[in-house]
């Protein structure tokens, strides 16, 4: 018989600890959300999401939350890429991330990709809201299907809010029963990875980078705030980064 889909939230909050670093005073993992704290750098917390189970399987709802306090530094990756499998349980899997970051604070959302591998049907959906004064380094990346492998469907919206307006808000969907043309010249190009950077900055209000095309497939632009998008693709994943992890460079070296 089929059976019902994992639901799961695993919570972070950072908050100044008022000896130059970084508390964590919530630290919640859930079922195969496992979150674990990692040496820092500097007033740095960092955190690790370690997946304990296989998924997130047809029918899962996993949230991940994520609340950076005034003055609190807070970077989050992943221990490795997220696999998107069919499950037992009809029905798409859910995987929902919110994000908050108060002034003066500062996050950098680092995960590994987020693997479509055939058969599987997952809905993605990340906010993002920042007050005047956060900081942003935001990195998602995705691959359609795994080595010689069709991908599954994946639909995936990244919106991002500035003091109650928004940032970015966009949306694609990849794989089959996607709109027609997800994989022609218009959007993917037959490209099986695809990647996106999003870095916001207070001083970026007095000095935007400039639009620009990076390499054959990835460009930087503005938005209409303190922050620009770099957009990319890419055959697979280690070229996605290493597009992805040079504009990033750049643009820190340049602040």
């Amino acid at each position: 018989m089929p059976t019902a889909g994992v639901a799961a939230t695993a919570r972070i909050v950072a908050r100044v600890d008022g000896r130059g670093g970084t508390a964590l005073p919530v630290l919640e993992s859930d079922g195969p959300l496992a979150l674990r704290r990692t040496r820092g750098s500097g007033d740095e917390a960092r955190v690790m999401l370690v997946g304990a189970m296989s998924g997130p399987l047809g029918g899962d709802r996993f949230a991940v939350e994520a609340a950076v306090g005034e003055g609190a530094r807070l970077r989050v990756g992943s221990a490795a890429a997220t696999i998107a499998l069919p499950g037992q349980a009809k029905g798409e899997a859910r995987y929902d991330v919110r994000i908050e970051v108060a002034a003066g604070g500062e996050l950098r959302w680092l995960p590994e990709q987020l693997i479509s591998a055939r058969g599987s049907d997952l809905r993605m959906s990340t906010r993002v809201e920042l007050a005047v004064g956060a900081r942003l380094v935001f990195r998602e990346e995705q691959v359609l299907g795994r080595a010689g492998e069709e991908p599954g469907r994946l639909g995936s919206r990244l919106t991002v809010v500035l003091n109650g307006r928004p940032l970015l808000d966009q949306e694609v969907t990849c794989g089959p029963g996607a709109p027609g043309g997800w994989d022609g010249p218009a959007v993917l190009g037959g490209h099986r990875a695809l990647g996106q950077l999003v870095v916001v900055r207070p001083e970026f209000a007095e000095r935007t980078p400039p639009p620009r095309v990076l390499g054959e497939s990835a460009v930087l632009t503005p938005l209409a705030g303190p922050a620009v998008l770099v957009s990319a693709l890419a055959p697979d994943a280690l070229r996605l980064r290493r597009v992805l992890d040079e504009v990033l460079v750049e643009l820190e070296s340049a602040a």
